[in-house]
């Protein structure tokens, strides 16, 4: 009987540690915040989750998007932090299906003689706790107790453009612009400024991207937790392009 019991015993150790093994995995990858919330902050730790799924990869916007327009705001100084958040960088990034989304979109806004300008994608989850200070309300920046679709790579801030001239659609508002005139919920617009608007939703959501009702420019996928944390310096990506080049 005392042989039945330990052979049970084992057999349940077996089974907890095999079901804790993934557990453990994650973690190596990741580093848990004061928030509870597993970030990854490595490049080669990143790497580790796209060979389990190659839809976790990192794309280069620029390089991955023919004649995209890049106005990376948080490059740069005009911005509501007023302040650059990220370094010089020339380009952004979105996890694959997110870039592959927008490509298509790309593609069917080129056919009509428009295109799109992209003023944020990735977003490292430190810069969205700077962001987070100024504004500490969760219509117009992300709590960083929850982190941003930014973060995972999913979310990304766009307008459309005129081809021909280059110039933005008249949305209404600027990029950034946190007033109930930048919901979608708001009507009192001019006919053409709401056209625009449905134009650019009407697309955005035809390629699975998901409005958010506070800002007319942010798009994110809906499936967003199934994308990890990121907090993954840009020159980490950009080391790594020029890698695989060579």
């Amino acid at each position: 009987m005392n042989k039945i019991i330990h052979s049970i015993q084992l057999s349940l150790i077996y089974s907890v540690v095999f079901l804790l093994t993934p557990l453990v995995a994650a973690a190596q990858d990741s580093t848990l915040n004061k928030y509870g919330l597993w970030v990854i902050s490595k490049a080669k730790q990143l790497q580790k989750t796209v060979l389990q799924n190659p839809a976790k990869q990192m794309m280069d916007i620029k390089n991955n998007i023919p004649n995209i327009v890049l106005d990376l705001r948080y490059a740069g100084t005009n911005n509501f932090m007023h302040k650059k958040l990220y370094p010089a960088i020339t380009t952004t990034y979105l996890r694959r299906p997110a870039a592959d989304s927008l490509k298509a979109i790309q593609k069917q806004l080129n056919q009509s003689g428009f295109g799109l300008k992209i003023f944020d994608a990735y977003r490292p989850y430190a810069v969205t706790e700077k962001m987070w200070e100024p504004v500490q309300d969760d219509r117009y920046a992300a709590d960083p107790k929850k982190g941003s679709g930014h973060n995972r790579g999913v979310a990304v801030d766009v307008t459309i453009i005129n081809l021909t001239t280059k110039e933005e659609l008249d949305m209404g508002t600027g990029f950034d612009s946190f007033s109930d005139t930048a919901h979608h919920t708001f009507n009192n617009l001019p006919e053409e400024i709401l056209q625009n608007r449905l134009l650019l939703k009407t697309v955005m959501e035809q390629h699975g991207f998901k409005a958010l009702d506070t800002e007319w420019w942010h798009y994110s996928l809906p499936n967003a937790k199934d994308f990890e944390l990121l907090n993954i310096p840009f020159d980490a990506f950009i080391i790594k392009e020029k890698i695989k080049k060579n």
